[in-house]
């Protein structure tokens, strides 16, 4: 089992990372002296598959279970689901001392979180994410939210799990669709830091995509990595984090216009990570040559690239400006600098940003 630590003080956790490791969670979570009541947080996809099994275990290491199974999508990420979750952490006897653990992809971990943040002022939270883009981003470094009518994860906060646990094995219930989905996130991680991780992705994307454990654990492990050392320099995104953001500025207005699940995250994300190159090619920051080798890789595990042409440019644009990254008012990017580097800019000119969304 490789073991990846988060460094934060005493917010510090572990990532757990291996095949066939779910029948530890009750285990490994009775070493964290949590209280014994706990609210595990599933949704329509995943509950059927794993939500009893993770129940007897939890069970069987001492725990006493109540299963929320909220409908799978972006649909769920709302204040009236947060609520219907609180209804159950009560009805449930949780205190302060009792986790909720979320049980599946970014969804519900992000939906959980953002409970576990709030309820009762915080109570412990543990992410088992089931889907690759989980895995490799959302359930590490404690962002946690549900979604407003007018922008994605606007209500939210910074709240850090106590644990992490990933078993690669329950990727192979997940559809081809959601497998290349996480790809977007697992090439962003190359792009903007580990310029030899993107080269190594462009000859073995298709392991992946075929779920060979070796290199999925590899992969999980490399962007975890990566991710905890960015959480660690900056756990709210005061500064170098927000390079984490590589085409989710685009990405996230392509969703809210959609309507939440036209398009999966990753696959907004995708989208984005296109724009954006193209943006910090046209400043100079990136050579045209890189910019193709992203745009390749993003094709070649099967990611749409073009933005849809049914969104108006105009309401792109409103839309940009109402996402999480704005400050006085201009628009922020993360933009690559070359592949393994990128920077973040602040202030750029909307005729540039309408140029690559054209």
């Amino acid at each position: 089992m490789r073991t990846i630590p988060v460094s934060l003080g005493n917010r510090s956790y572990p990532i757990y990372i291996a095949g066939n490791i779910l029948h530890r969670l009750g285990e490994i979570m009775a070493e964290q002296s949590l209280g014994k009541r706990v609210l595990l947080v599933t949704d329509t996809n995943v509950g059927p598959i794993y939500g009893k099994q993770v129940t007897d275990i939890l069970v069987q290491a001492g725990f006493q279970v109540s299963l929320a199974i909220v409908a799978a999508g972006e649909s769920s990420k709302t204040l009236e689901q947060a609520e219907k979750l609180y209804d159950a952490a009560f009805k449930g006897g949780l205190d302060r001392s009792c986790p909720v653990v979320a049980l599946g992809g970014g969804v519900v971990g992000d939906l959980a979180g953002f409970v576990a943040s709030t309820y009762m002022r915080g109570v412990p939270f543990v992410q088992v994410p089931t889907t690759l883009l989980a895995q490799v981003d959302s359930s590490v470094g404690g962002k946690v939210a549900v979604n407003h009518p007018r922008g994605k994860n606007i209500i939210g906060s910074f709240y850090q799990p106590r644990l992490v646990l990933i078993d690669v094995v329950t990727l192979g219930t997940l559809g081809e669709r959601e497998i290349k989905a996480g790809l977007a996130e697992v090439i962003k991680y190359g792009v903007i830091w580990d310029k030899d991780f993107f080269a190594w992705l462009e000859e073995n994307i298709f392991k992946a995509l075929e779920l060979d454990n070796e290199a999925l654990e590899y992969i999980i492990e490399i962007c975890c990595r990566i991710k905890a050392e960015v959480v660690e320099q900056d756990e709210t995104e005061q500064g170098r984090r927000a390079i984490l953001n590589y085409g989710h500025t685009v990405g996230h207005a392509v969703e809210t216009l959609s309507g939440y699940g036209a398009y999966l995250h990753g696959e907004a994300v995708a989208i984005g990570m296109v724009a954006e190159a193209r943006l910090a090619q046209d400043m100079g920051l990136i050579a045209p040559g890189e910019t193709e080798r992203i745009v390749n890789l993003l094709n070649q595990s099967g990611l749409p690239v073009k933005q849809p042409s049914k969104l108006d440019i105009g309401q792109m644009i409103d839309s940009m400006y109402t996402d999480k990254k704005v400050t006085d008012s201009k628009l922020t990017f993360a933009l690559p600098q070359g592949l393994g580097c990128a920077g973040v800019y602040k202030g750029l000119a909307e005729e540039a940003i309408i140029k690559i969304i054209k």
